[in-house]
């Protein structure tokens, strides 16, 4: 559906260090540097953060989340704790989330520059 997810930053160094670190654990390539932009990709789409094209301040969408897949629990811990130790903030620790489809687990996480983004797998049934 998708080809690519863009989020804005005002800081594209400070943004790539969080980005590679909780994308990393969920083994996610380092992000590749295209002047004020830096682009992550997988067999499944592409993921931009940069300084936005029309060279006003970058803000967060209220409301607005992007959820990156998980392969287990554990990478979704690693996520968190990721980008908690590189510029994060906690939107909410890892954990069931009842409210989602499925035996869903997940985290989420604020970037430097407000953006709201989430790791979740699907655990097996009685976990």
């Amino acid at each position: 559906m998708f080809t690519h997810v863009m989020v804005g930053t005002n800081d594209p160094a400070k943004a790539k260090q969080f980005y590679d670190a909780a994308l990393g654990a969920l083994g996610i390539g380092e992000g590749m540097a295209f002047g004020d932009r830096v682009f992550y990709q997988s067999p499944t789409g592409a993921f931009g953060v940069g300084k936005p094209a029309d060279g006003n301040a970058a803000c967060h969408a209220n409301g607005g989340t992007i959820g990156f897949a998980a392969a287990t629990r554990e990478a979704v811990d690693a996520f968190h704790a990721a980008g908690l130790a590189n510029g994060g903030s906690d939107e909410g620790a890892p954990g069931k989330r009842a409210q989602a489809p499925g035996n869903a687990y997940g985290a989420y996480l604020r970037d430097p520059c407000g953006n709201k983004i989430c790791a979740f797998t699907q655990l097996p049934e009685g976990e």
